[in-house]
């Protein structure tokens, strides 16, 4: 019996047993029982049986009561949530500041600085085979030292204040996965970004602080926002996998789906995976959509037609593990983006690259080492009459993760960079500590 249930049991169970103790002192009277020892009149003779009947009757009562109480207790809690639904979430707790920060952007600060995100998970399956995902979302003071893009956007930023102070709690995200035959998988949704829907994870390394880090190099393929999207992967038993994406941001607005005023992008990936390695490729067509602002200067993807031009991606990705953990050899993710523009007035072509190096189990289970460095895809060749510009950007993290319990994670992390988004002077180094909560 679980332990809701327990307890209104038992407060159903105290509740009887106040009335039958009075009604048991007007059964059991030792003043009556005298007087019947006292009385010289015949009367039917009271044994112990007479008080087991009585008592026992009352009994009966209480424990139909507390059957029927027990009855309409399963049927609440059966028709208020599906055993097929599963909950689980996190909270994440930040505070750290940019030296520098000042210098990116209009928002950026080196004041330093709290945020924190709360987020709830929702798993249904109708099948058995398939799943329908709902991500509940809100946060907040991410705004300035954690959300500029490409230096100090933090893995966990949300952004969903209010301008009266409060949080704003919404649908973040929402798609439905399901098979078609033994080696297809299809999914769609309407608020879903292009990467949840690989046929093949392109990185295991995990960011400690910076989500330009993030699948490789967040850059030409993987990045985008939340958006209307579909797609369909196959994965054959030998390590082969294929898989295409479609998302677009219009797709719910007057634009429509996939029309020539539709902002959208088009991914197919190619990967070959095992145990220990992996190798991918991934191409990507955007029309209308700078998706790679996560990990690129700001002249390449706020350039002066950056957002109506197409352009043409190509993600390299390859990883390696060691069999065993707690040694002295690293996992190695790396990744190599290029990509080239359609009609655009400045620049021609861009490309950057990411290096990322994880150590697990070091000096205690589940704990975690990270050093990850790259070039955020910088312009490379300027269209006819266009000069390039001379920024070399650079871009560092080195974190340390652990577990007090099973529950919580304590990270530590430090990052920096140089000419990290359109001049020479942006250089910063930043400090953050975050605390992740999973329940």
């Amino acid at each position: 019996m679980k332990l809701f249930q327990q307890m209104l049991v038992a407060g159903a169970t105290l509740s009887l047993i106040a009335p039958m103790a009075a009604q048991a002192s007007d059964i059991v009277n030792i003043e009556e029982m005298n007087s019947y020892t006292r009385s010289k009149k015949t009367s039917s003779r009271l044994d112990s049986n007479t008080f087991i009947n009585e008592v026992s009757e009352d009994l009966a009562k209480i424990k139909g009561r507390i059957d029927g109480l027990e009855a309409k207790q399963n049927n609440f809690e059966a028709g208020s949530f599906n055993d097929t639904t599963t909950l689980d979430g996190k909270v994440v707790m930040a505070i750290g500041a940019v030296d520098g920060g000042d210098n990116l952007g209009s928002n950026g600060t080196e004041v330093v600085q709290a945020a924190f995100v709360y987020q709830m998970n929702l798993n249904t399956s109708f099948t058995g085979d398939d799943n329908l995902y709902v991500r509940l979302k809100a946060g907040d003071g991410w705004d300035g030292a954690f959300d500029q893009k490409t230096s100090t956007y933090h893995i966990e930023a949300k952004e969903t204040g209010l301008t009266d102070g409060s949080t704003n709690f919404k649908v973040d995200k929402m798609w439905y996965t399901f098979p078609i035959g033994d080696k297809f998988t299809a999914t769609v949704g309407p608020a879903i970004e292009n990467y949840y829907m690989l046929a093949a994870t392109p990185s295991v390394y995990k960011p400690g602080a910076l989500k330009a880090f993030k699948l490789g190099g967040n850059g030409a393929a993987f990045g985008a926002s939340t958006s209307t999207g579909a797609g369909l992967k196959y994965v054959a038993d030998n390590g082969f996998a294929v898989s295409t994406t479609v998302n677009s941001k219009d797709a719910a607005g007057t634009n429509g789906f996939l029309t020539n005023e539709d902002n959208n992008k088009i991914n197919v990936q190619t990967a070959y995976t095992k145990d220990n390695y992996h190798l991918s490729a991934t191409y990507s067509r955007q029309q209308g959509w700078n998706a790679w602002s996560y990990y690129a200067t700001k002249d390449l993807y706020t350039g002066a037609d950056a957002l109506t031009v197409d352009s043409d991606s190509v993600a390299l990705r390859a990883w390696w593990r060691p069999d065993e953990t707690g040694t002295a050899t690293p996992s190695v993710s790396v990744g190599y983006d290029t990509m080239s523009f359609s009609g655009r007035s400045d620049i021609a072509e861009g490309s950057g690259y990411f290096v990322g190096f994880n150590w697990a189990d070091m000096f205690q289970p589940s704990d975690k080492i990270g050093i990850a460095f790259g070039q955020p895809m910088k312009a490379t060749k300027a269209v006819a009459g266009a000069t390039l510009s001379e920024v070399d950007p650079f871009l560092w993290e080195i974190y340390y993760s652990f577990r007090p319990n099973d529950s919580i994670e304590v990270t530590p992390a430090i990052f920096g960079g140089s000419d990290v988004e359109e001049t020479t002077e942006d250089d910063i180094f930043g400090a953050v500590l975050s605390t992740t909560f999973k329940f």
